[in-house]
């Protein structure tokens, strides 16, 4: 499915992205930019400079989400098939910061990281079109400060279901003390997304998201499966609680994606999710238009919500009696 511009019919006139824009932006911002002409995606019009612009006009909203977390990248370089990247190999300008991050081989390798606009312009000019972040930030990365609920439908189903699903979510969430929010993801589903304040370590914040996703699936099996292979969905909804642990990543606000029509991550409020027809009908210019009205998550930074030991036990049972 192409991706649509709902804004625009709400608007008097869709926010205009053109590649002049994206080559005096780029200049301004000390970005070096070359091929601003060429689609940054095989079959697509949008162009590079087309991405300077609106990564430009969605800085204010982007920037809190992305700044200062270890990124993997999914790059499509001169028109090649999609490839993800977590680790510098070189070549990129140095407005994409590095910060050495240990793995669990007792290894440290290079992870990009950008502490501004310009730096997500650097990654656009190495043919970046998805910018993916960790739940931590790299000041505090052993405690994440965001939890993330995606919701991936069985091939099938409507976004009605997907909607449900979200919502249904939402509400369990709350039972416990956190309040959410969504994400069209710019493919097929919804993130649901809940701030945290970084005091508990991957472990046990890992533990709560899978007990939390396989209990939505023990009492409504109907409706949800926390088992990853495509062959237990069966017209359910896959609770992707694994971007959960340290390491792996989920894409920010406001990233485009490499699909085609070249939609976007976007943030959105409840009440409008359910009045929208698909996860990946905001293209560039219609995010971009997004970006400059109202947010829908206006206290999303604001909340002091967390996820104690205590939440902990109650949704997986004693500690002593687990593994970590």
């Amino acid at each position: 499915m192409t991706a649509t511009k709902p804004e625009c019919r709400a608007t008097l006139v869709c926010m205009q992205l053109t590649n002049d824009m994206g080559v005096a932006i780029a200049e301004r911002r000390g970005v070096r930019l070359t091929s601003p002409d060429r689609p940054v995606l095989a079959g697509e019009t949008v162009t590079k400079a087309q991405l300077i612009a609106y990564y430009d006009a969605v800085a204010e909203r982007m920037l809190p989400h992305v700044a200062n977390r270890a990124l993997a990248l999914v790059r499509v370089p001169n028109g090649s098939r999609p490839f993800f990247q977590k680790h510098d190999t070189g070549g990129f300008p140095d407005t994409m910061r590095r910060v050495a991050i240990e793995l669990k081989e007792s290894e440290r390798e290079d992870h990009f990281y950008v502490t501004d606009i310009a730096g997500v312009m650097a990654g656009v000019q190495m043919s970046t079109l998805e910018f993916h972040i960790w739940g931590s930030h790299i000041d505090t990365l052993e405690k994440p400060d965001r939890i993330i609920f995606d919701i991936d439908p069985d091939a099938g189903l409507d976004f009605g279901r997907v909607r449900a699903a979200a919502c249904r979510i939402r509400d369990v969430l709350k039972e416990w003390g956190l309040q959410s929010y969504p994400m069209v993801t710019g493919g097929k589903g919804v993130h649901v997304i809940a701030p945290l304040r970084p005091v508990t370590e991957w472990p046990l914040v890992k533990l709560f998201c899978r007990t939390f996703a396989q209990r939505l699936e023990d009492n409504e099996p109907d409706s949800f499966t926390a088992n990853i292979r495509k062959v237990q969905r069966q017209g359910r909804m896959f609770v992707d609680y694994l971007r959960n642990e340290r390491g792996a990543t989920a894409v920010t606000p406001f990233s485009t994606r490499a699909r085609p029509g070249v939609p976007c991550a976007v943030p959105v409020g409840w009440d409008e999710l359910d009045r929208l027809k698909a996860a990946n009908q905001f293209d560039i210019e219609a995010a971009a238009e997004r970006a400059g009205q109202p947010d829908p998550w206006p206290d999303y930074f604001e909340l002091t919500q967390s996820i104690t030991k205590g939440m902990v036990e109650a949704v997986a049972g004693p500690l002593k009696d687990l593994e970590q």
